[in-house]
């Protein structure tokens, strides 16, 4: 026990403690000047872990797992109202066949119009369909899926604990943005698929005619249709946008839905005024129905790229609005 001490470390040796890859009974200065000794504290350090990324996150976390879309999807999908819509849309094309089968004497139809020329064949009826709920019921089902996925969950008092799980902001608009759009567009497609059903079982897969008289083979009617419905999709982008700018902007569901629901009738309404003139242009519902022009043998795009046009100009501004509210919403109150 000469000239060391208790603890097995020579007198003058610092503190009592042993550097890893350091050799019994050298100095300080020895074990820093040391190469083993210097491997053994890098591999030291190298073993301990803070808890902590280097971005200040806990360790392993990663804001790119958080809110999948599929699970955000899947909740969606489970909602009451999400069904109760979905089968409705399945239930109208029976309904109106019901109108045209049995409200209507059979010798009164065919005789112009969109509405008589319904019942001429599949791709009419769903020509018709998709004009019968154009003004309306399409607007609407795009606003109740977007203004509805912010402000419910705010209104439930939910959104400040998607927050603090944490979800970035910017993720959890653009995946709740994202699931909203694609339910949206499987209410777009569903609706004139099953309107092609039931006109092809009770109407024939007969020609397209339009009320101009330009009549379009099946086959050619199957890309227009689907064409339609590309355009219409991309129509209602600006309500789309709107609709999640009021979600944000706004705890009340029925607010943000009503809201882009009544700006669009509004439109609607002064595009009606002639007295308007080329103002009219600049209204976002003025090019709605433009996608009817596809029912032709000589397709004229103008109208259409017009349409498309104005509706992601007005989407731009709606979703960057949307985005700049969100960013600074106050989601604690």
């Amino acid at each position: 026990m000469s000239g060391e001490s208790a603890n097995g470390h020579r007198p003058g040796a610092p503190g009592g403690w042993k550097v890893p890859g350091s050799r019994p009974g050298e100095s300080v200065t020895t074990v820093y000047t040391d190469p083993d000794a210097i491997d053994g504290l890098a591999r030291a350090a190298e073993g301990e872990s803070t808890g902590f990324d280097p971005n200040g996150s806990v360790e392993g976390f990663s804001s790119t797992r958080t809110l999948p879309l599929r699970v955000e999807l899947l909740r969606q999908l489970k909602r009451r109202r999400t069904q109760l819509l979905l089968g409705f849309l399945v239930l109208l094309p029976f309904i109106l066949w019901a109108a045209f089968e049995f409200g209507q004497d059979s010798g009164n139809r065919r005789s112009g119009g969109f509405v008589d020329l319904a019942t001429a064949s599949a791709p009419n009826f769903v020509i018709f369909v998709l004009f019968a709920a154009g003004s309306f019921l399409l607007p609407m089902i795009v606003a109740l899926f977007f203004g509805d996925t912010i402000a419910s969950e705010a209104s439930w008092s939910s959104l400040k604990y998607l927050l603090a799980m944490p979800v970035p902001r910017h993720r959890l608009l653009r995946q709740k943005a994202t699931a909203s759009a694609l339910l949206s567009l499987l209410s777009l497609v569903l609706l004139p698929a099953v309107a092609l059903l039931v006109g092809v079982v009770f109407y024939g897969t007969g020609q397209a005619v339009s009320p101009t008289g330009d009549a379009i083979s099946f086959g050619d009617s199957m890309l227009a249709l689907g064409g339609s419905v590309g355009y219409i999709a991309i129509n209602l982008l600006w309500v789309a946008a709107l609709a999640l700018f009021l979600s944000v902007a706004t705890d009340a569901p029925l607010g943000a839905v009503g809201g882009a629901v009544l700006v669009s009738i509004l439109s609607q309404i002064l595009d009606q005024i002639t007295a308007l003139g080329g103002l009219r242009d600049y209204l976002p519902t003025h090019f709605s129905f433009a996608w009817s022009d596809l029912i032709s043998t000589d397709i004229d795009w103008t109208n259409m790229a017009d349409g498309a046009f104005s509706a992601v100009v007005y989407a731009a501004v709606f979703g960057l609005l949307a985005a700049r509210r969100f960013r600074i919403k106050d989601v604690t109150s």
